[in-house]
């Protein structure tokens, strides 16, 4: 008998898209069949057995066999078939197991709407952590620095949030990846944002401290980050710091709370220190957290595994005192390394051979490869959906607000087989409404805000359905034709991104100079067209300094009813260089130029009050 061909629209494989011109594209039949192999469809349609219920705060759901249900805190209701789940069932992740076959289901009850921002319309910074140095600063922006920024911004500024690059965490080894977009884990963070000097225990190194600080201060001299140099130094210090460790209750506890995900995080990078990467090159033995030599290895590498643990509550201990300071928005990058800590843990809920990317558009007329290994959504959805709550939980941890890059990706997202060109891909869907219900709970339980990045081509209804949920959008002055005042309320509202060009790039003509320096073909009309349209936003003539058009600029940006606004950094010094130039590896600095001036200059200099000034105006 011959086996039943899968459905792609049962499975959520599209067979055909438009692209951005709106013409329809149609992947050849070895991507789908690439696509189907890597869900391991089988079947003309899945199973939705073990796949998660949400439900609404009082929603009447009934069971169809005996089951029992455990709550989130521990407590077990016996149901008969008929029976209804408690009314009162609280907010959270509870599970629901057949008793005939048990079957285990999550059960997720979600206020189905996110928090909206309680202090707006608010303003503030947009800003790249790692350039944002301090004369403290061992040649990188850190926790200490985002401090500082914060109390100046809302002590002087009035601002009312920080909008900060992701911290999600790299692999530990040289050459460190300057990609904040490109992490080892989304659910932990790099250690080289550690201001070293606040460590408990830092200064009972003495003099040796001092010359490590001198080292890393030297790093500042040179406006192009060293990130190898700063890991060398900073792992350098926590080392001789965690030598003289003798515990802390506090570290046991927040470990304790973590629970068992930090427990495999520090032994990946122990892991990944003895035997390099990518963890697909490991012993067999090491391939998989539940491996047969990984609990062993894990013993005789105790405390080392216990020094990772400590580096990561080192780095929350300090992210909390930065965010005391001003509600902070972190971001939330849309994948991960499929040779970091987070595809070795969740390899079984991986899409194998896939990566994902963008169709073709007038920009990158042969798609985009971001390398980024996609989640199977029906392995995701019979895991109960536990690595995205994992991962957006974290993202809330001491965050006023959350920032969802590529939002789109709940809906669907670009796959592209390996060895495939990604003109060849094709969208699969995701289940949005149950990851949309876990981002509201987790916004819930977090008290904070939620922006998803629409940018881009984005699907009919998909916007109508994120501002049902509250999320915000993103609107960006650079890609809106009209007036500001025309944009929508629940929106957050800017001029550029750290994929675009700064006010200032765009205007000196530096940035597409740059582009055709390294290589690249710039659109000479579009850009031309967008500088007219900037010199109209600003209000000048075609020989108006850098200066005068940021200002001008942002003053129009005030005009936008958006609850939230940010203005970048980098603009309010007038910086050309876009933080990462999309399509570039070595042949851009990407993710490394620092601000031109450091932080304690900032106070001092007219420029970023100006900005302030007009943003302000939001708050009347």
């Amino acid at each position: 008998m011959s086996r039943a061909r899968p459905s792609p629209a049962a499975w959520g494989v599209a067979e055909g898209y438009r692209d951005a011109a709106g013409g329809w594209r149609e992947p050849p039949a070895e991507t789908l069949a690439a696509v189907f192999e890597a869900m391991g469809a089988e079947s003309e349609q899945p199973t939705h057995d073990a796949h998660p219920l949400t439900v609404r705060p009082g929603e009447v759901v009934a069971v169809d066999h005996p089951s029992e249900l455990t709550t989130e805190d521990g407590a077990t209701v016996r149901l008969d078939p008929g029976e209804h789940l408690p009314s009162d069932l609280a907010l959270g992740y509870h599970a629901l197991v057949d008793l005939d076959d048990r079957r285990r289901r999550s059960v997720i009850v979600s206020p189905r709407a996110c928090t909206l921002p309680a202090d707006a319309p608010a303003w503030g910074w947009a800003a790249q952590l790692y350039a944002a140095r301090s004369r403290h600063s061992w040649g990188i922006g850190d926790l200490g620095d985002l401090a500082e920024l914060g109390r100046w911004s809302t002590g002087e500024l009035g601002a009312g949030l920080l909008l900060i690059n992701p911290l999600h965490a790299a692999v530990p080894l040289l050459p460190q990846e300057p990609s904040p977009y490109y992490p080892s884990s989304r659910r932990f963070r790099n250690p080289l944002y550690l201001r070293i000097e606040d460590v408990p225990g830092a200064h009972d190194l003495g003099p040796a401290l001092d010359e490590l600080a001198t080292a890393g201060r030297a790093l500042n001299n040179d406006r192009r980050i060293d990130r190898d140099a700063v890991f060398r130094l900073k792992m350098g210090a926590l080392g001789r710091i965690w030598e003289r460790f003798g515990g802390d209750p506090a570290f046991e506890r927040w470990s304790h709370g973590q629970g068992p995900t930090l427990e495999t995080y520090a032994t990946f990078c122990v892991l990944s220190e003895e035997h390099g990467r990518p963890w697909q090159n490991w012993p067999v033995n090491l391939r998989h957290p539940a491996g047969p030599g990984v609990a062993a290895f894990r013993t005789a590498h105790r405390r080392r595994v216990d020094f990772h643990r400590w580096v990561q509550w080192l780095i929350d201990s300090q992210l909390a005192h930065a965010s005391a300071e001003i509600p902070m928005m972190q971001d939330l990058a849309v994948g991960f390394d499929p040779g970091g800590a987070d595809a070795w843990e969740w390899q079984d809920v991986i899409a194998p051979g896939m990566s994902v990317g963008a169709p073709p558009d007038e920009f990158n007329m042969g798609g985009q490869d971001w390398g980024l290994p996609p989640f199977d959504p029906w392995r995701l959805r019979a895991a109960g959906h536990r690595p995205f709550v994992e991962t957006v939980r974290s993202a809330f941890r001491h965050a006023g607000g959350l920032r969802l890059d590529h939002v789109m990706g709940l809906f669907r997202l670009f796959w592209v087989p390996h060895g495939a060109s990604p003109a060849d891909g094709t969208y699969v869907r995701y289940p949005a409404a149950e990851l949309l219900d876990v981002v509201a709970l987790e916004s819930h339980r977090a008290g904070a805000f939620v922006v998803g990045e629409d940018l881009g081509t984005v699907e009919h209804d998909v916007r109508r359905e994120l501002a049902e949920r509250n999320v915000l959008s993103y609107r960006l002055l650079w890609f809106e034709a009209g007036d500001p005042a025309d944009w929508p309320e629940r929106a957050l509202g800017a001029v550029t991104t750290h994929d675009l060009p700064t006010v200032a790039g765009l205007w000196s003509g530096s940035d597409v100079r740059a582009q055709r320096e390294i290589g690249m073909d710039p659109n000479d009309h579009a850009t031309g067209r967008l500088r007219d349209r900037l010199g109209r936003w600003a209000g000048v003539g075609p020989t108006a300094s850098a200066d005068d058009v940021v200002a001008g600029t942002y003053a129009t940006l005030a005009r936008a009813p958006s609850v939230l606004l940010t203005a970048a950094l980098d603009d309010a010094l007038a910086v050309e260089e876009r933080p990462n130039m999309p399509g570039t590896l070595d042949e851009w600095p990407n993710w490394s130029i620092a601000l031109p001036a450091p932080l304690e200059e900032l106070r001092s200099d007219p420029r970023p009050a100006e900005i302030a000034r007009h943003l302000r105006r939001q708050e009347a």
